[in-house]
């Protein structure tokens, strides 16, 4: 059975959650705070390496109930008393991340900041954000793998110049063609991949960017009150994302590099993306989800820089409308112009 860790405050024993105002660990009772280094001298627990498989089993330190989490689940709470656990087993095997960004941002500010999501969206159903209601915000630690690497770059190009001059008769085009090359060798920090197979990778990148100067070195006394997740999926299956995204940025600073041209395409190129160095890391995400008409709408925010995204539903017959109004003030601007022309 997996041990879990519930957190109490040394004071009067309530549960303990991290702060992200404070930065410090706080009790739900008393009031009192710690920070992490106090709660780390309390509660240090020694890491072994084994693995893991299948659901597991832990029992509540606070009230003894006996709890089931999947593999991957690294933090929660009880459904009975609403202690929160760390549970230290999951971090085995090689699963215990290397650095964390503490959560800045608290529950309120992700409701606040989901609400102001809906202002704004003109082809957002009225009803929707009336009577919407959020069924479930949860603070997660999302596993990231962070690449650093670099990119060596081999780019043929073709590009053209125009001139025009003009005659006493007609108009004369020239278009004189070149073929170009650039070479280089980009550098990259900190490409992020999350590595859960739970959460959307399309959420996931569109949260970015974090603010990497705020990335500490791992301590499970930051997770108190959130969920954590381990990583579940592997480095060589996240590189492959980082690889495209390092190719198309050593390509861009390739393109950006030619100037004077008024067309320039690629003809052909060489990318070799290498991979120096992995950090598997802890990073914070406030997770939203509403239903409305049966459907399920999720929306994620940095839980660093409070940054919000998520798709909304559209009204169709505003759109149609917009639509509509659109194309009837093209035609309206368009037709004196070609009654004065025929």
């Amino acid at each position: 059975m997996a041990q879990a860790t519930n957190y109490q405050c040394p004071a009067c024993g309530g549960p303990l959650h991290f702060s992200g105002t404070t930065q410090k660990l706080e009790c739900d009772y008393c009031g009192s705070s710690y920070t992490v280094e106090e709660i780390d001298k309390k509660y240090k627990h020694e890491e072994t390496q084994e693995g893991m498989s299948g659901m597991v089993e832990y029992s509540c330190p606070s009230c003894g109930a006996q709890l089931f989490c999947d593999e991957t689940t690294a933090a929660a709470s009880c459904p009975y008393c609403g202690n929160n656990q760390v549970i230290h087993t999951q971090f085995k095997g090689g699963k215990m991340p290397q650095k964390i960004i503490p959560f800045r941002f608290e529950k309120q500010a992700a409701i606040n900041a989901l609400k102001n999501h809906y202002k704004g969206k003109k082809l957002l159903p009225k009803v929707f954000s009336a009577q919407n209601h959020i069924e479930a915000v949860k603070g997660i630690y999302v596993p990231f793998w962070l690449f650093d690497g670099h990119a060596d770059a081999n780019v043929d190009y073709t590009a053209t110049k125009i001139a025009v001059h003009y005659t006493s008769k007609e108009k004369v085009t020239t278009t004189s063609h070149y073929n170009l090359n650039r070479s280089g060798t980009v550098a990259f920090e900190k490409i992020s991949v999350d590595a859960s197979k739970k959460m959307d990778d399309a959420l996931m990148d569109s949260i970015e960017p974090f603010d990497y100067d705020s990335l500490y070195d791992f301590s499970s006394s930051y997770l108190p009150g959130f969920f954590a997740e381990v990583y579940d999926v592997s480095t060589d299956e996240c590189f492959e994302r980082a690889r495209v995204r390092a190719e198309n940025t050593a390509l861009q600073e390739m393109t950006n590099s030619i100037g004077g041209y008024d067309t320039v395409s690629v003809a052909n190129k060489k990318i070799r993306v290498v991979n120096d160095k992995v950090t598997y890391a802890f990073l914070p995400v406030w997770v939203l989800s509403t239903k409305w008409r049966d459907k399920n709408y999720i929306f994620a925010m940095n839980g660093q820089t409070g940054k919000m995204v998520g798709n909304l539903p559209v009204d169709k017959g505003l759109f149609w409308k917009y639509f509509f109004g659109i194309t009837l003030g093209v035609a309206a601007v368009v037709a004196p112009l070609v009654y004065f022309f025929f």
